[in-house]
């Protein structure tokens, strides 16, 4: 009777010791240590831990001390006896832990410790939820007894209460040091203006924020409605942009809705292409939109896969939150930005002119004068800032500054051409524009600004010069190369010869009048497509047009930009076509004929009248394979020479072996035919190809064969007149026989 008495009040002092440690100690590191050392204490065992569950991670953690720090032991909760004792709340008492499934032995292989015996309780609430397990190891003095448990789940209950109020306490003070973190964080960020720095410093802070390998921000361009991102590499910010509804990111910016993908790869709307390119193996995704105080999405942010697993529904709410506390200063991040990139260009624009600019603030004091304004002026930019427009004039410019104010008033803009100007002490003949700078509301008024265009003699003269030949042409005289076109230069060019279909019905329908009317509209849209590619007009032949891809100055894709020329020249005149038709105007066609070839250029003629232009045996062969052009059924054919020289891909076929008027020689000629599309042209390459297979027929002398091939392309594109002209002269050499071996070459009888 004694003994259990003696045993009774022991186990009442033990659980009073316990109830007053828990109310002693302030936090869960302390509450962790003690409860292990009373419980080994009481039980005379080797060691003990105590394991509290983590609901978030599915865990049993607990926490040792080592050296002077805490470190973190963490157990899946439905492994070993731990995990077992905690699914089922109920206590394990085992002598021979290693013969026990439930056992996990590796951690004894690992430490050399050995395990002799165990036990292990509950740790429950007065409500009886269990909140982890306590265990014993190894009893000093022999084996755990029944009263041991009892004792062991006595301590364990005494102490659930202090054990959940300070797992609590230590939550919420987690917590509110992230917030406090966080909202340093966002105020620090906030505080970037520089959009590239302030992207990087997101997607560091967002990559640490989460635990993942790659973050990225994408933000929204409405001017060419793209998501593009700044990317950090090699001390360099690298740019990076897609249509603004391709990928998750862009699914996530129309939608406008949140995506967790725990395998990117199950998912459709992945592309994996980047990966492969990269070498990178993308996992999981989480991607946020950036939503701004208008509920407006200006971007996006994403995030790559997840360290030790996928991401959490409270990573994607914290992503949530952390863009949304950034959305402010991404926009405003932006606006600078792009207000930088206009004024950059502005800049650089203005100092680019070849016209002189000056602004003015409302008081008329220079604020910029450009590089060409210093130029004009004689004076270094720096000398005209600052200075009232006044005090530069001279006494008779007195009307510039009512001229000012006119433009302010009226709010348009004037021009003055051809005025004498005197700013510091230099007079010019200028055409001078007044302009009033106003803010993009039209209202508050921000200055003035002046430009000036030099009509010096050298400019006046080129100006003239330019009316009667190529600008090009005229600029190179001027600056001193006169002497050199004058005694003619012998280099390689493409000649392009075109002439007007169907011209004959408009000079009699149309009249003089009429026909100058209609050459002078067909004959800018032309020169427009030459002077585009930097080409020379050479001259006008009536209807027919003459034109130097090479000459006077070489490019290093002249066939190219000849080639480019006819297409365009084609197209034009078809959209020409379709605005006369609407107006019941006849309509007509053409042809070109390109080749390229050594020639001669330099200024032609006599003293009184000179012109420049290109001879040679290169250009009469460009004159011949427009004339081609009728008996090909043909619009653009060029000679091999020209294609040899093609830097690009285009849609061609090889048509013919011909000896040209004047020649003896046979030429391979090629029929180019991008300026078509499916509708004006069908089943294109199915034809070009059977046309193939036919010339190849034709040239061996298997005139049926090639009938064959050229019917099966006809029958494709019974439009294709090509194709019907080698039927017809198939059946002609069937007929006729040729005299001596065949070698596929057709002599032109006409020019």
């Amino acid at each position: 009777m004694t003994l259990a008495v003696d045993a009774q009040l022991k186990r009442a002092q033990i659980l009073l010791e316990v109830s007053q440690q828990c109310g002693a100690v302030g936090t869960l590191d302390d509450l962790l240590k003690e409860l292990v050392r009373l419980t080994s204490l009481a039980l005379q065992c080797d060691r003990g831990t105590l394991f509290l569950n983590d609901s978030e991670t599915g865990e049993l953690y607990s926490r040792v001390a080592q050296g002077g720090l805490m470190r973190e032991i963490r157990i899946l909760n439905r492994s070993g006896i731990a995990g077992h004792v905690f699914q089922t709340s109920e206590s394990v008492h085992t002598e021979d832990p290693y013969s026990d499934h439930r056992f996990n032995a590796s951690v004894d292989e690992r430490t050399g410790y050995q395990t002799r015996n165990i036990i292990c309780v509950p740790v429950r609430t007065m409500a009886g939820e269990t909140i982890g397990v306590m265990q014993s190891l190894n009893k000093l003095d022999g084996a755990f007894s029944q009263d041991d448990l009892d004792l062991l789940e006595a301590m364990t209950n005494q102490a659930a209460i202090a054990l959940q109020s300070l797992e609590y306490v230590e939550k919420i003070h987690q917590i509110r040091a992230k917030e406090l973190a966080f909202l340093e964080l966002v105020s620090d960020i906030s505080a970037e203006f520089d959009l590239s720095r302030l992207l990087v410093r997101v997607v560091e802070e967002t990559t640490k924020m989460l635990g993942a390998e790659r973050a990225t921000v994408f933000m929204y361009d409405a001017a060419t409605q793209t998501l593009f991102s700044l990317l950090a590499a090699g001390g360099e910010i690298n740019e990076i942009r897609f249509p603004a509804h391709l990928g998750i990111a862009g699914a996530v910016f129309t939608g406008a809705t949140s995506m967790n993908i725990p395998y990117a790869y199950a998912d459709l709307r992945f592309n994996p292409s980047f990966d492969r390119q990269t070498g990178f193996f993308t996992r999981s995704i989480l991607c946020v939109p950036i939503i701004n105080k208008d509920n407006r999405v200006i971007g996006v942010t994403q995030v790559l896969n997840k360290k030790g697993g996928i991401f959490t529904d409270e990573d994607e709410q914290r992503l949530k939150a952390f863009t949304a506390q950034i959305a402010i200063a991404l926009e405003n991040s932006k606006l600078f930005d792009d207000v930088q990139r206009v004024k950059n260009y502005n800049d650089s624009m203005l100092q680019s002119m070849s016209n002189g600019v000056i602004t003015l603030d409302p008081n008329g004091k220079i604020v910029t004068c450009n590089l060409a304004s210093a130029k004009i002026w004689l004076v270094e930019p720096a000398l005209f800032v600052g200075q009232n427009l006044g005090d530069l004039l001279g006494p008779n410019d007195g009307w510039a500054i009512d001229k000012i104010a006119a433009t302010k008033q009226s709010r348009l803009s004037d021009l003055v051409p051809d005025v004498n100007l005197t700013l510091g002490e230099v007079s010019k003949s200028v055409n001078l524009t007044f302009m009033p700078l106003l803010a993009a509301e039209g209202e508050k008024e921000l200055g003035s600004m002046l430009m000036f265009e030099d009509l010096s003699s050298e400019k006046r003269m080129k100006s003239t010069m330019s009316r009667y030949m190529d600008p090009v042409i005229a600029a190179q005289m001027l600056e001193g190369d006169a002497l050199d076109l004058l005694g003619g230069v012998s280099a390689e060019a493409t000649i392009m010869f075109t002439d007007v279909r169907g011209f004959t019905t408009i000079t009699e329908e149309y009249g003089a009048t009429g026909t100058v009317a209609f050459l002078n509209d067909y004959f800018t849209m032309m020169v427009d497509c030459i002077t585009r590619e930097g080409g020379m007009l050479d001259k006008f032949i009536g209807d027919a047009i003459m034109a130097c891809f090479g000459l006077p100055v070489a490019h290093d894709d002249d066939p190219d930009r000849a080639v480019r020329t006819s297409i365009n020249m084609i197209r034009s005149l078809w959209e020409w076509n379709a605005e006369r038709k609407l107006k019941g105007l006849k309509t007509v066609d053409m042809g070109v004929g390109l080749n390229t070839d050594m020639v001669v250029s330099g200024n032609i003629g006599s003293p009184k009248r000179m012109d420049y232009t290109v001879i040679g045996d290169g250009v009469n062969l460009a004159s011949r394979l427009e004339s081609a052009c009728k008996a090909y059924s043909a619009r653009i054919l060029a000679s091999e020479s020209t294609i040899k020289k093609l830097r690009g891909t285009y849609r061609l076929r090889d048509i013919d072996l011909v000896v040209v008027k004047g020649k003896t020689q046979p030429v391979r000629i090629f029929e180019l035919l991008d300026y078509h599309d499916a509708k004006t042209f069908p089943n294109m390459t199915d034809v070009v190809n059977y046309f193939g297979d036919g010339i190849e027929a034709y040239r061996s002398g298997d005139w049926q064969k090639a009938i064959m091939r050229f019917e099966q392309g006809l029958k494709l594109n019974p439009t294709d007149g090509l194709s019907q002209t080698y039927i017809d002269r198939c059946h002609i050499l069937q007929a006729n026989q040729p005299e001596g071996p065949w070698d596929g070459v057709w002599k032109m009888t006409e020019k």
